[in-house]
């Protein structure tokens, strides 16, 4: 048991707070922290628990972090904010002394790009401090990674083709809108593709390769191929995977948007400067932006897109390899998740309840000392099965299938 400071007060951090407080046997007491004290007082109040206490801070300031941890002294931060802030808030839980857990792995703000390696480099600073941290612990990245290693312990010899397979088959009835945070969305998707085969990266252009993929209680969707972070950390401490790829669905309607972002400019990350008429006529005032930002500004929230949303996605990792009995099988496992039932529970959309849920098991492991040494640690480095049984109990139940046809 202890206390837990959960950085964020977006959908994730909105989901995560509400599944922590209902695990109430295991976390003694709840701090919600971000940028904006509102935000996460309107957090507390959905909840219904006013012992859930709320803090003003900045997530990029270590001084700050810092102050907030002397103060609340947590035993574990669940860094719920943006993937920009994660070294920051790692840099803060070694200068107090506090384990960390975040959901997605740093990227910097001004290149759109992210890997482990800024943060693997934190390893020997925490396991000398004795502290854990815990990286990738959404869905994906964070349970297609436990699901692997689910595979790996109960079913298979060796692991050979791995495909990391996500479908978003719900509507949210807005002409254009992003399920999570619209800049790193995008920033995402329009990066190049990667993938692993044979003991290297092959690189792809942005959306290049895509196949119809049959999605349970679905159907086909269209699905293509990304750069995603697990893939990093799967090919190291898997080393029979010969091919590793994530996948992800997207309707026409969406890429048409985004192709039209792209073509006017819209989705630059660089700073621009122009003279911005003032709303009142008076004059012109000079005005630095960064596009995609302003876009963002003007998008719908992901976090005002539940109460419509109708559907669900399914998300799971379909595997080839040598099974324990020495012959080659294969194997499906994925959960599907009801944008409504999420809504229901927590207020948020299906997808920030996929990524919020995750978070809040893996917090209930550190917490239960079944996910606590030292060290900066992937997901699948830890025993599964506690955590796949937590995942039935809390609202995302998990299915298989043996040796069906994979379509990859």
């Amino acid at each position: 048991m202890g206390k837990v400071l959960i950085i964020g007060a977006g959908g994730v951090a909105t989901v995560a707070a509400h599944k922590v407080a209902q695990n109430s046997d295991v976390f003694t007491e709840i701090m919600i922290a971000s940028r904006t004290k509102s935000k996460c007082d309107a957090i507390v109040k959905a909840i219904g628990r006013p012992d859930i206490r709320t803090a003003k801070v900045d997530a990029d300031n270590v001084a700050e972090l810092v102050a907030l941890f002397r103060d609340f002294r947590p035993d574990l931060v669940m860094n719920l904010a943006l993937p920009y802030q994660d070294l920051t808030i790692m840099d803060a839980c070694l200068e107090y002394g506090c384990s960390y857990l975040d959901t997605a792995n740093y990227e910097p703000k001004d290149e759109a790009h992210f890997e482990y390696s800024w943060q693997w480099a934190y390893r020997e600073r925490f396991e000398k401090a004795g502290l854990t941290a815990i990286l990738g612990c959404g869905f994906d990245p964070g349970v297609t990674s436990i699901f692997t290693a689910y595979a790996a312990k109960h079913h298979f010899r060796e692991i050979q083709y791995l495909d990391i397979v996500d479908c978003n088959a719900g509507d949210h009835h807005k002409a254009f809108a992003t399920n999570f945070n619209p800049e790193i969305n995008i920033r995402e998707i329009t990066q190049k593709g990667l993938y692993w085969e044979d003991g290297k990266w092959v690189e792809t252009a942005p959306l290049e390769i895509h196949k119809d993929l049959t999605y349970p209680n679905i159907g086909p969707r269209d699905s293509y191929l990304l750069h995603h972070e697990e893939i990093e950390s799967l090919v190291l401490n898997y080393p029979t995977i010969r091919r590793a790829r994530f996948w992800m669905t997207f309707g026409q309607q969406y890429l048409k948007h985004l192709e039209v972002i792209q073509n006017i400019g819209m989705s630059r990350i660089d700073e621009i400067e122009y003279d911005a008429p003032l709303a009142d006529g008076t004059g012109t005032a000079r005005v630095k932006i960064v596009p995609l930002q302003f876009l963002k500004a003007v998008l719908p929230n992901p976090q005002d897109l539940g109460e419509n949303y109708t559907g669900e996605t399914s998300i799971g990792c379909r595997i080839r390899g040598i099974g324990q009995d020495g012959q080659e099988h294969t194997y499906y496992i994925y959960n599907n998740c009801s944008h409504r039932a999420a809504y229901e529970e927590t207020g948020m959309q299906g997808v920030s309840y996929t990524t919020g849920v995750p978070a809040c098991i893996g917090a209930r492991m550190f917490m239960l000392g079944l996910w606590n040494k030292p060290g900066v640690h992937n997901v699948e480095e830890f025993d599964p099965d506690p955590f796949m049984a937590e995942l039935n109990k809390q609202g995302l139940p998990w299915h298989e299938l043996h040796d069906v046809d994979l379509e990859l």
